[in-house]
């Protein structure tokens, strides 16, 4: 399923739709977003710089990282420099989001030399409408023409907490209407927002990625016999993705990701899970979610409202396709008792008579005024 995303992230928009928007949320349980970030993102660079991707650029708004950091992850992946200087561009929001070292350099001296990592820098991101033309306009460097070229926003966290909800909703609504943008992905950290924030950034996405542990963790998970199992969760866990198809539907999958010392891999759900799950229940549940073997052998012996015991012989059961005289023959005395007074309701329903006793002389007889005309309703 991952490599579904990077093909969605890859083919880009559709003339006269919205770019694809991939958000990849999780939370404290699981911190395995920001691999799953920098995996999704590397594919990408790698599509851009190839000439495979709709885009023939990236920007990358770098909030929680340096952009030395980036250049120096993508180059482990053994991409070529002189392409990244051609195809990336990193709008540096990381060294100085607030501008206070400007002003402090300003305070100094002008003459004093500043040293920034990268040639875009963003000084106020409280200022959305600034960052958005900011980005727009470095998506143009990259072809004189009208260019496709992708973003991605490595902490939409980090912007919520320097500007409104509303705000970021506009500022990302019109990324990905924008004609020349051809796709977008953004880390969530879920847990440090309310569930409306949340909501608004997944409902504006096409792809929503979450980053859930193996196994949730409760206070009645709290032990030495779980610490294992803790442990390796995170290292290991589920990787949910909900696309929203362009005909309004929605698929679900499921994989399981593990962390290792070259990065996060992706592969298909194993058994393993269940045996996780078994072992970190709480220890005190106040029902069984499994039956014993001889709960299992007194379920089998009882004997269901439309069953009958037959007394040790053959269970005869009326299935209207036979007459009831043909079915007769064999049957023991309560049996031929039943059918008795069966047969004779069936004589007495084809009079077509219907007997009626009223309870008392004070019952008014029918009619159609309705009885319930005092009751306000």
């Amino acid at each position: 399923m991952a490599e579904s995303i990077c093909r969605s992230l890859r083919d880009g928009s559709i003339e006269g739709e919205h770019s694809p928007a991939l958000t990849i949320k999780d939370s404290l349980q699981s911190h395995a977003g920001t691999h799953a970030f920098n995996y999704f993102l590397c594919s990408l660079a790698a599509n851009v710089c190839a000439g495979k991707s709709q885009a023939r650029g990236l920007v990358l708004v770098a909030f929680s990282q340096s952009p030395s950091f980036y250049l120096s992850l993508l180059k482990r992946k053994r991409m070529d420099a002189s392409l990244l200087t051609k195809c990336l561009r990193i709008l540096d929001c990381y060294s100085d989001p607030l501008g206070w070292k400007e002003k402090i350099r300003q305070s100094s001296g002008p003459d004093k030399p500043v040293f920034t990592e990268s040639d875009y820098v963003c000084r106020d991101v409280k200022d959305i409408t600034k960052l958005l033309s900011s980005i727009l306009e470095l998506g143009k460097g990259f072809s004189e023409g009208r260019a496709y070229f992708a973003v991605a926003i490595d902490s939409v966290s980090s912007m919520l907490k320097h500007a409104s909800l509303p705000s970021i909703a506009g500022f990302i609504s019109n990324l990905r209407s924008h004609a020349q943008v051809s796709s977008m992905l953004w880390l969530l950290h879920a847990d440090l927002h309310e569930p409306r924030s949340t909501a608004v950034l997944e409902y504006m996405s096409s792809i929503v990625a979450s980053v859930e542990p193996m196994v949730e963790i409760t206070d009645g998970q709290k032990g030495s016999d779980n610490l294992f199992w803790l442990g390796r969760g995170l290292q290991k866990g589920r990787f949910h993705v909900r696309f929203k198809r362009r005909n309004g539907r929605v698929k679900l999958f499921n994989e399981e990701f593990h962390i290792e010392h070259t990065g996060i891999t992706f592969s298909t759900p194993s058994s393993e899970n269940i045996v996780v799950s078994q072992t970190l229940l709480p220890k005190q549940l106040q029902f069984n979610l499994q039956l014993s073997e001889k709960e299992r052998a007194d379920r089998s012996r009882v004997l269901l409202p439309f069953e009958h015991q037959g007394n040790g012989e053959p269970i005869q059961i009326y299935d209207g396709r036979r007459s009831l005289t043909e079915s007769n023959t064999g049957l023991n005395g309560l049996q031929q008792h039943a059918l008795s007074i069966e047969m004779e309701a069936q004589r007495m329903q084809s009079k077509g008579e219907i007997h009626y006793i009223r309870d008392s002389d004070d019952e008014q007889p029918d009619s159609d005024e309705d009885p319930d005309d005092d009751l306000d309703i």
